[in-house]
């Protein structure tokens, strides 16, 4: 769901000093974030992430999987 336009985006005050800022899941990524590496709850994890130019105007939980990949078990060959 969007947020208003008459709100803007949800931006937090970053302390750049740190070593690994926090984001949060809902932060929207503005011009000022390019090239910030930083860390974000996947739920279980903290995970890294990079913020690139193709991020801008996205939130930060659409790129940081809350899920693990289902994978298919291979089935054993019958002798």
């Amino acid at each position: 769901m969007k947020r208003s336009k008459w709100k803007g985006p949800f931006v937090q005050k970053l302390d750049f000093n740190k070593k690994l800022p926090l984001l949060s899941r809902n932060y929207e990524i503005t011009s000022k974030t390019v090239g910030l590496t930083c860390s974000v709850h996947s739920g279980k994890i903290f995970a890294k992430l990079s913020i690139t130019d193709e991020m801008i105007g996205h939130k930060v939980g659409e790129f940081v999987p809350t899920r693990e990949r289902f994978v298919f078990k291979k089935k054993k060959k019958k002798k």
